[in-house]
């Protein structure tokens, strides 16, 4: 099941082995959460997806954090 949240710090993702790249903040992103991983959907562009999994523990971080806020909080 997914949920919403919206980016409001700094929020990274790694493309392969490639550098860290920025979620832009206030970018409003849909939630998937699996057993080990968050996986994370936006429109980058317009017409254009981003899509990237990122481990559990650091979707959880972001979260503690308040870089990551779920649209029912």
């Amino acid at each position: 099941m997914s949920q919403f949240a919206t980016i409001r710090g700094h929020v990274t993702y790694s493309p392969g082995d490639g550098v860290p790249l920025v979620i832009p903040e206030g970018t409003v992103v849909e939630v998937v959460l699996a057993p080990d991983s968050a996986t994370l959907s936006w429109e980058a562009e317009k017409g254009v997806v981003g899509l990237t999994a990122i481990p559990l523990i650091q979707y959880e971080e972001y979260l503690e954090a308040g870089k990551i806020v779920p649209k029912d909080a």
